[in-house]
């Protein structure tokens, strides 16, 4: 059952989280890091739905960040929940803090999430939509996290927000959810080696994020420019090169739960992917 907590404190909402904890001693609490969400208000039903598909893949702490810096007033409000799903002997409990930052604690929420992570594990930090880069909040949050999750698909401006992730590079590790899902299609691009060093354009349908990551893993591995031509779809659909088609292996393709619960349990930096993302 939820507890919702109105004009409330980090200190209560703390304290309330320990009392649970207590009286819940013969539950198997396996948590293995804290994960934050920073979800602005036109992003919470998609979470919503992202969290109801993670189910207890990976244990964690939760926590939902919902800024409301226009708010009249500067507080915080909460929502405590626990969920329970079967695990053998005992059951595996998951904790879920929705918490609302009103007014100016939306800028300032690493005094806020700090005393709530769990202690000695990793905390990692997934931004919904465009990350205000140098801004305090981003900048508070990356400062306290161990590993940032993004989706470069959400942005509006991708080629030129790539320039400002590639400064957090050496602050933070970072994974994008548009990188894992050109699994498929650089799979089908590298079974091209050896003719495709020799290609000089590629088309892609699908986001352009996507379709930048996939040029810029190109020109990153190969050392060579690609024209690239774009046509916008929802998801990855299609890829070619030089005019003729890209086939692809049959993997997986998974749902938005599906990259959440397999980046939250990457712990190292890809290189790979970040030499792509500083080739876009």
């Amino acid at each position: 059952m939820a507890q919702t907590l109105r004009d409330t404190s980090v200190a209560e909402i703390e304290r309330r989280l320990d009392e649970r904890r207590a009286d819940e001693e013969s539950t198997q609490r396996t948590s293995v890091l804290t994960h934050m969400a920073w979800v602005p208000k036109e992003w919470s039903r998609a979470v919503e739905r992202v969290m109801e598909g993670l189910g207890a893949r990976v244990p964690s702490r939760t926590l939902i960040l919902h800024p409301d810096p226009e708010a009249k007033q500067d507080r915080l409000d909460a929502e405590i929940e626990q969920e329970r799903f079967p695990g053998g002997a005992r059951d595996v409990c998951a904790e879920i803090v929705d918490i609302w930052l009103r007014g100016a604690i939306a800028k300032a929420p690493a005094s806020v999430v700090v005393p709530l992570h769990i202690a000695d594990l990793p905390v990692f930090l997934r931004w919904r939509g465009r990350p205000p880069f140098g801004k305090r909040e981003l900048e508070q949050l990356v400062d306290v996290s161990d590993r940032l999750i993004v989706d470069s698909a959400e942005w509006p401006r991708a080629a030129g927000d790539s320039k400002r992730l590639v400064a957090l590079f050496d602050r933070i590790v970072v994974s994008d959810l548009a990188w894992a899902r050109t699994l498929r299609f650089r799979a089908g691009l590298a079974d091209l080696w050896p003719g495709i060093k020799e290609a000089r354009s590629l088309r892609v349908v699908g986001p352009r994020a996507e379709a930048l990551l996939l040029r810029g893993w190109l020109r990153s591995r190969l050392r060579r420019d690609y024209k690239l031509s774009h046509e916008p779809e929802r998801s990855l659909k299609h890829v070619e090169v030089d005019g003729e088609p890209v086939a692809v292996p049959p993997l997986p393709v998974l749902s938005p739960s599906d990259l959440l619960s397999e980046q939250l349990e990457v712990y190292g930096r890809d290189k790979v992917y970040e030499a792509a993302v500083r080739a876009v």
